[in-house]
Formats: structure tokens, sequence, C-alpha cells
């Protein structure tokens, strides 16, 4: 059984090397990905380079990821930044995303808090949940847009409803706080525990605390005291990691 997965494995990739060779774009951009997943980064970056070449969105956005993380290339933010960019410009959201991180940092062309807000919400009004928060963030921060704790709850509650345990973490607050939204201790509850149950740990002191003052939840030392035990275990595990 396992030969026979083999051998189909090697018929698909021979197929979609013969399609690429003769010039199609969606195949050149197959192999590529192909070749990177067998970490093969020279081979799939000359692949996918073909591909944007031909104005194909996803391979100019995959060739900047391979510049930003250098990846078969030289690191070269420039790069990256000029393929992000015609591949947000195509309107594929997950482009529009770095782009919006690279003006956010400054990484490859100059710190413009404005055009990462630009991009940022073209890709989340697409639906992409990173950008749905960051653009939250900045609504809250009023950097590059003005301060708006209605819309920054907005963005943050539709990544929230997508799984971003950032995001879910961020409504928490928000709702604990009563910026954007009229304060509500139980939804502030039930967001710090969806993120929590993600592990962020900022969601677990949350929830925790929550539970020690009785708010939103009914009053649990216990409770309280297991959830920000998880909080310190997970930080201590993130800490284990770092090199």
């Amino acid at each position: 059984m396992a030969k026979k997965q083999e051998s189909e494995e090697v018929r698909r990739f021979k197929a979609t090397r013969k399609e690429a060779e003769q010039g199609d774009a969606r195949a050149q951009l197959k192999l590529g990905q192909m070749y990177f997943l067998r970490e093969n980064y020279k081979k799939a970056v000359k692949w996918i380079r073909k591909a944007a070449k031909q104005g194909n969105g996803w391979a100019q956005g995959a060739l900047g990821g391979m510049y930003y993380f250098g990846k078969g290339v030289p690191q070269d933010y420039a790069e990256a930044m000029k393929w992000f960019r015609k591949a947000a410009e195509q309107g594929i959201d997950k482009a529009q995303y770095e782009l919006g991180q690279m003006y956010y940092n400054g990484e490859g062309v100059s710190q413009d808090y404005g055009e990462a807000a630009k991009w940022f919400r073209k890709a989340a009004e697409q639906g992409d949940d990173g950008a749905q928060n960051n653009l939250g963030n900045m609504y809250y921060d009023g950097v590059g847009v003005p301060e708006d704790y209605g819309e920054a709850a907005k963005w943050f509650r539709k990544a929230a409803e997508q799984g971003d345990a950032m995001a879910q973490s961020n409504i928490g607050l928000r709702y604990l706080k009563g910026e954007g939204v009229s304060q509500d201790y139980e939804e502030a509850a039930k967001w710090f525990r969806k993120a929590a149950e993600q592990g962020n740990d900022g969601a677990q002191n949350n929830l925790g605390n929550m539970y020690d003052k009785g708010m939103g939840v009914p009053q649990d030392d216990v409770e309280g005291g297991e959830v920000a035990s998880e909080s310190g275990r997970a930080r201590a595990c993130r800490g284990a990691r770092q090199p």
C-alpha cells in the first residue's frame, strides 16, 4: 500500500512538472510548493518566481514570503515588499496583511502607520482574522487611524468569532472595561474562556481573576487558582523554548 501511495505521489509530481515546464503558472506555483515541502528551497523559488512573473498573485505573495524569511534566496525585505505589493494589489488578502505588517514595522520601507492601516483594512474586509485584530488594535490605540473604541471592538469581535485567540482576549477586555461596548462581565468571561482554552495566558489570568472576584462567573477561588496555574505553566513552557 505504501509503495502504491508513493508511486501515485511521484506520478502527480511528474505531471505537475510537465505542466509547469509548458508554462502553466498554476502548475509552476504548485511545483514550487512541492519543492518547498521537500525543503528544496532553491528549486521552490525558481518555480514560484516563474509563476509570479506571469502575474499569478498567490505566487507573488509566496515569493514575497521567501524573500522575507530568506528561504532559497538571501533575506531581502525590499524584495519581499515588492512582491507582497504586487500580490496585494491583485487582492490577495494574506499579501495585504503582510504588506500592512511591513509598513507597521518599517521593514523594507519607511514606517507608515497610515499605510499599515490601509492594507490591514483591505485584508480585514476580506475576512483575514490577523488583519482584523491588528486593525482593532490600531483603532484602540489611535495609531494610523483616529482613536475609536467602537471600531476597535467591531474588528476585535470579527476576528474573535473566527477563533483568533488574541482577538478573543481583546474583545473580552473591552467587555470587562466597557470600552466601545456596554460593560458586561458575563460576555468578558465568555471571551476570556475561549482565548484561555487556546492557551492565551493574558486571558487565563483575567479569567482566573474573574473567578476569584465572582465577576460574570460564580465566585470560585479554586477555579481561579487553577486557571492562573495554567497561565503560569504556559509562560514557563514558552520560556523554556526560547533560544
